[in-house]
């Protein structure tokens, strides 16, 4: 992936550092993959405001991603590589042998013409999607389920990867992207490779505006607001503020939140912070 460092010529473009899109090969969606996408603007059903900082934007239809790979042994060619509005990744577009399309998310260095397969057994090559059961340790991996047949949901954003570190009977050791070290059913499908787009990190918006196309809103300060606003709020000058907190008073910053006594602590061999969990 390339970046694109834009000539100040305007007040907009002097910070902005954007995606070169150079792994992208057409701008037409496929038409028979699209879905309606209604946007909320933040409201509920009552129309009352339930989030906050959400508005606007530019109108964009659902791109119909194939998460299963539920096509087993039937080859499939990458008839493009496409970009996704809604998510950060980019995405492939292939036609299976059957004549049937799909959209998948496309892995680092998935090249149009190339054919991958799903399946049980198959080679663990860039864009297959098979059981972990069946893959080397080392490989990098995306994509991945966390029951069988539930479909990838983990894993899917632009850059990242996960790696097979070991395999015991029933489960698969897995190193997320976060450092997290974890079990997972060994029978569960992933996808070969890493997610494309992993310069994502490193573009700049260069303007506002462009956050509000995107259906973005300003996000005011909670140490600008007034004390009724906010437990951060009030003061005299710059003499507000205390230990970050949310709206509701709930701490923001060194408070453990995950529910003591989980169900898949137990799945969980070292946290994010390299703190190990005692075996239960």
């Amino acid at each position: 992936m390339a970046l694109r460092k834009y000539k100040p010529i305007t007040a907009g473009t002097r910070w902005r550092i954007g995606n070169a899109y150079a792994e992208i090969t057409t701008n037409t969606p496929e038409k028979s993959l699209l879905e309606r996408k209604n946007s909320t603007a933040g409201r509920n059903a009552q129309g009352r405001r339930s989030m906050r900082y959400i508005g606007g934007g530019n109108k964009n239809m659902y791109r119909k991603i194939d998460f299963k790979r539920d096509k087993k042994d039937i080859p499939a060619v990458v008839k493009s590589i496409e970009y996704d509005p809604n998510r950060t990744a980019f995405i492939a577009l292939l036609a299976y042998a059957d004549g049937e399309k799909r959209y998948m998310l496309a892995p680092q260095g998935l090249q149009v013409g190339q054919t991958v397969v799903s399946g049980d057994a198959v080679a663990p090559e860039l864009g297959n999607a098979l059981m972990m059961k069946n893959m080397p340790l080392g490989t990098n991996i995306h994509n991945i389920e966390m029951q069988p047949g539930q479909g990838g949901i983990l894993v899917r954003s632009a850059g990242t990867s996960a790696q097979l570190a070991n395999k015991e009977e029933k489960y698969a050791v897995v190193k997320m992207p976060s450092g997290e070290l974890r079990k997972l059913l060994i029978n569960c499908y992933a996808t070969v490779g890493v997610t494309s787009n992993g310069d994502h990190n490193l573009e700049s918006m260069g303007k506002a505006g462009r956050n509000r196309w995107k259906g973005i809103r300003p996000r005011n300060r909670a140490v600008a607001m007034n004390p009724v606003d906010h437990p951060m709020g009030g003061g005299e000058g710059k003499a507000s503020g205390g230990h970050p907190r949310s709206r509701t008073g709930k701490y923001a910053k060194g408070e453990i939140t995950r529910t003591r006594g989980k169900g898949s602590d137990k799945m969980i061999i070292q946290r994010r912070n390299g703190k190990k969990l005692p075996n239960k």
